[in-house]
């Protein structure tokens, strides 16, 4: 079957699951358009993650392990853009806060160029150690007291410096538009993060590059987790403003309880499919417009470079090619991507929570995606997020249905038999894995392969 042919068919195999998953109850499928578009949903955000890894592995051969920490970057964006700042935590700490952030820049900077100007010697050495000790004594100092007065700012309920929202604490909902500008800006950030990353780490070797961003995912996580002042730490922040109407505003509307009642259904369920509609039509814009630019960088002449250096770095180090320049170019366009859609996540789930970020999900289970569609292929990625994604929440009710049929002979109250029915829910790994095995066995380059 030609690839032309291949690809439209099974997108179009994958959307018969979502419409079975929302129409039907048969087998392992909810009957439920609720339970599909949140599939779906969470299926869109995972299709740009998986292009962004994409761009990396598939375009460069980059084997980025710190997927995780740049989709936090971007769920932390999204607090400091979308909600309101906090009243009286500026005055109590905020400005010590950012003077100790920039003591500490300084300190880096003012070493970095004592490195360049001083001749190298035993001088050197010592004014360098000097300017550390003296720049980290000054820096905790100013910060550490900036720290105590804004987690003492109501921490029950805020005890962080807030973000950006004009509406303020008891307004800041009608501001929505603030979440969606928050998106670009979790690209921004999590782009920036990966430049210096990839400053320092670039160079080294495929494995030591996949420890490094693995190190430094862990690292972005525990602070995300343990500086309370910048997003609430692990007490989360939660009512986050939706960029999309809300369910009760929905439920109060007469013209929409018309339309429910046209639509055959009571309102309370056609608020909450309207809703997820509404996240469903905003996260394929921005894939769609993602998927065309990424598929016109790919067939351009920089997309074309890129592709030769994945093959053969030597040879394109030959034509005059800055490979280094050039992986840390891509490494920071991947890493923004995945930051756009953890911003996008974060915005979805309406809250910022740094425990749930566990590389099982955001890293492991994205390269599947990436390697299962299809790497070096756009579309493939898109695709395999889809499937993978789909089967990661179904395979559940799949297990259990499976052990169902395994245990129909036995008696009931066999202890073997509820073993094996309260171990259905323990087969997502596994099921992941033979999902993995099959395809890289009867299509080892991905269910869309690269032309």
């Amino acid at each position: 079957m030609s690839q032309s042919i291949r690809t439209p068919l099974l997108f179009a195999l994958v959307a018969l699951l979502f419409i079975l998953q929302g129409s039907t109850d048969w087998w392992i499928f909810a009957g439920s358009w609720n339970s599909s578009l949140s599939i779906l949903n969470m299926a869109l955000i995972s299709a740009i993650m998986a292009l962004g890894v994409n761009l990396q592995w598939g375009y460069a051969g980059l084997f980025n392990v710190g997927i995780m920490g740049f989709v936090a970057l971007g769920g932390l964006a999204t607090v400091l853009v979308s909600m309101p700042a906090t009243p009286g935590t500026w005055a109590a700490g905020g400005n010590s806060i950012i003077a100790g952030l920039a003591l500490g820049a300084a300190t880096i900077m003012l070493v970095v160029l004592q490195n360049k100007r001083m001749a190298p010697g035993r001088t050197r050495i010592l004014t360098m150690l000097a300017t550390l000790v003296l720049g980290f004594v000054l820096y905790r100092w100013v910060f550490d007291a900036g720290v105590v007065g804004v987690e003492a700012v109501n921490p029950a309920q805020t005890g962080y410096l807030g973000g950006l929202n004009p509406g303020g604490p008891d307004n800041y909902r009608a501001h929505g538009y603030m979440t969606v500008l928050a998106w670009p800006v979790g690209g921004l950030l999590a782009a920036g993060a990966a430049w210096i990353v990839g400053k320092t780490a670039l160079g080294l070797r495929s494995d030591y590059l996949a420890i490094a961003t693995l190190g430094i995912a862990e690292i972005i996580i525990a602070v995300l987790k343990n500086e309370d002042w910048m997003a609430r730490g692990v007490k989360n922040v939660i009512g986050l403003p939706r960029p999309v109407p809300y369910e009760i505003d929905l439920q109060q509307s007469a013209e929409f309880a018309t339309r429910a009642e046209a639509w055959g259904t009571d309102i309370t369920t056609a608020s909450t499919i309207a809703v997820k509609l509404s996240y469903s039509a905003l996260f394929t814009v921005v894939l769609v417009v993602l998927i065309i630019l990424a598929q016109l960088s790919l067939n351009s002449p920089w997309g074309r470079m890129m592709r030769a250096i994945r093959d053969n770095e030597v040879a394109a180090q030959a034509m005059g090619k800055d490979v280094t320049k050039r992986h840390l170019q891509i490494f920071v366009l991947g890493s923004a991507l995945c930051g756009l859609a953890g911003a996008m996540m974060t915005t979805l789930d309406g809250q910022l929570t740094p425990g749930t970020y566990q590389p099982l999900r955001y890293t492991f289970l994205i390269w599947v995606m990436v390697i299962v569609g299809g790497s070096g292929n756009n579309l493939g990625s898109v695709l395999g997020a889809f499937v993978i994604w789909f089967f990661w929440i179904q395979v559940e009710p799949i297990g259990y249905w499976l052990m169902s049929v395994v245990t129909s002979g036995m008696a009931d109250g066999s202890a073997l038999k509820a073993h094996l029915l309260d171990s259905a829910a323990h087969m997502r790994l596994f099921s992941m894995g033979l999902i993995l095995l099959l395809v890289l066995r009867f299509s080892p380059r991905g269910l869309i392969p690269e032309k």
